[in-house]
């Protein structure tokens, strides 16, 4: 368990390339000229995931390692692997249709709040004993 939070890291570095690799794919598919953002619909999902993806990892890494490096390692690592299932769902059901990506982004986004509870409290109890 002490070395999930590293695979759960790994794992997300293999979605944002995943991510970054279907939106160019998309891009070559629709013929949308960089640097613009816009264009087939399919594509502007691609990208939306791309980035949404990219913006929620800044936000899920730092707890992770936060909540692992303060006295939670085995769960940071089970709720990392909740929140890396909520966001390969949140992105296949994007990529479908804009409208089914909730079920995802709300797994992911509740498994982002357990890990800043966890974070806060390793933290706050670290600088109380410390």
């Amino acid at each position: 368990m002490t070395q999930l939070p590293a695979l759960v890291t790994l794992l997300t570095m293999l979605l944002l390339f995943g991510t970054v690799w279907v939106a160019g794919k998309a891009r070559y598919k629709y013929d949308i000229k960089a640097p613009a953002t816009v264009g087939h619909p399919a594509f502007e999902r691609a990208y939306r995931v791309q980035m949404n993806t990219l913006e929620n990892t800044v936000m899920f890494l730092p707890l992770l390692w936060l909540a692992a490096n303060y006295g939670f390692t085995g769960w940071a690592g089970l709720i990392g692997l909740v929140w890396l299932v909520g966001r390969v769902w949140y992105a296949v059901a994007y990529l479908g249709a804009a409208e089914k990506r909730a079920g995802g982004y709300t797994v992911s986004m509740v498994a982002w709040a357990v890990l800043l509870l966890l974070a806060c409290f390793g933290v706050g109890r670290a600088m109380m004993l410390g």
